[in-house]
Formats: C-alpha cells, structure tokens, sequence
C-alpha cells in the first residue's frame, strides 16, 4: 500500500536532510544515540530542536530548561524571522566553515552557532520590553559560550562565527548580513559615553581573528579586516585593512570575503 502523498507545504529539505545526518551518527556510534534522539530525532522541526537545545544549554539552577524552553518556544512564535535568521546562519556555518562537514554539526557541536541562536532570543526579548530575561539570557550566553553580544545588539542573517571564544559585541553595534568572523573579536566603545557609541558592520564582512573593531564608525561592505587589527576609523567597502592602527592595505580581495574565507593578504598588501 502506497505512502499517504506528503503536502508539498510541509516537505523541509534542511530538516529531512538533519534527521537522515542523526540517522547516520547514530548508526555510526551507537553511543551518542540517547543524545542525538534527545537534541534531533525527537523533535518535528528545526525550530523544536533549536529550543530543545538552546534550553538545555542555558538552563541552570536559577532557571530550569523547561522554563527556558518556554521562552524560546514563545519567542520563535512570536517572531517567525527567528527560525528564517537560524537557518540562513545554519547555511552560512555549513558553506563557509570547512570543519563543518553536516547540517547536524553547527546544532549539535558548534557553540557559535548555539551563542547566537541563544542572542537571537534575547534580542526577541530585550525589543519587547523584557529586559531582565534578556540579561538573563546573555549572562548564560557569555557564561557557557565564552561569547558576550548584549541584547540590544543588532545582528542580521547568514552569520558565522567560526571558533567563538571570547567574541565581543556590544550594545549599539549593528552587524549586517553573512558576516562572517572568527574568535577574540571585539565590537566595542572607545569611553563611558552612553550613546550610539559602538560599529556599525556593513553586508558580506570578514573579520579575521583578534580584531577588534572600536568606536561608532562604519565598516563598509564586503570588506575585509585583517586579524589582529585594530580598527579605529571608518573603512570604506571592498578594502582590506590591516595593522594596528588599521590602515587600507588593498583590495578585498574578491566579491564575497565573507563567503570565500580568505585571510590572506596579497603580494601587493604586504608591505
């Protein structure tokens, strides 16, 4: 007897793709089973599993995980650009990071990946006016992740943070989409002023390890920061800068510096 025919509606290629990858773990080390069933094959989308896993990463003895579930439940109802923002950040991991070989990775294992989902939903918060939950939620953050983005940060889609520790972004920063950047960047104010004091990332950045980015001052798109900079001035789009102080030492490079992942600089940039 045949299959009752699926609603082309509910047919999910990055989730079914998910669940044949846990499959797959599961069959490879039968070890991991009870966690990969927990965190994937339980759950009937990718919006459960992320806050199943969200929760069970952030919940401690002040706050259980399923009182975290249910604010993350809540939020990704609330706000469906959630789920849109964590898939895209979900592709951008898979494409560009080359230690990232299956879907299932980034969910499971990267706590990139789990550090801005979990920013995500605090963000959700802090905008409707729940400000202690969101503190809440960016405390654990930094706490088990080892990467601190306050709540009111502006973050877009496509993003990659590879490695993750000891990430900075503070609370006026604003970073655009498929942005990519690697560990011990920071995103911050030069003083104790209290206004809009923080950068301004633009679309298809790549910020390498170390940077940091200092002041209310824009990075243009597609541009590319060397690591180990420190960027005090403006940069214009499609450049490379690099040193301390950063200066434009060349080109981008190419279209996309955010997408190819290339740090390093050309014959004519090294100077």
């Amino acid at each position: 007897m045949l299959e009752p025919r699926r609603n082309i509606a509910n047919v999910d290629p990055v989730w079914d793709q998910i669940q044949r990858e846990a499959q797959q773990a599961v069959k490879d080390e039968p070890l991991i089973g009870g966690f990969v069933h927990a965190c994937i094959l339980h759950h009937k989308s990718v919006e459960k599993a992320l806050s199943y896993r969200i929760a069970a990463k952030l919940a401690s003895n002040e706050m259980s995980m399923v009182v975290v579930r249910e604010i993350v439940d809540e939020a990704y109802a609330a706000e469906p650009a959630l789920i849109e923002a964590a898939r895209a950040d979900l592709v951008a991991v898979y494409e560009r990071d080359p230690a990232c070989h299956r879907l299932l990775q980034p969910i499971l294992y990267f706590k990139g990946y789990q550090a801005v989902q979990a920013y995500r939903v605090g963000h959700h918060l802090w905008m409707r006016g729940k400000r202690d939950l969101a503190y809440f939620v960016q405390m654990r953050v930094s706490e088990i992740f080892g990467v601190d983005i306050h709540p009111a940060a502006k973050i877009g889609k496509g993003i990659m943070i590879d490695h993750a520790h000891s990430i900075v972004i503070g609370e006026t920063a604003v970073v655009g989409d498929n942005v990519s950047m690697l560990h011990s960047v920071t995103l911050g104010g030069t003083g104790k002023e209290e206004e809009d004091r923080h950068p301004k990332i633009g679309d298809g950045v790549l910020i390498g390890a170390g940077a940091k980015v200092l002041g209310n001052i824009k990075i243009g798109h597609c541009s590319r920061i060397a690591a180990g900079s420190v960027v005090l001035e403006e940069v214009p789009p499609c450049k490379t800068v690099a040193g301390i102080p950063a200066r434009i030492v060349g080109e981008a490079g190419c279209e996309q510096p955010s997408v190819s992942m290339n740090h390093m600089l050309g014959p004519w940039e090294q100077k």
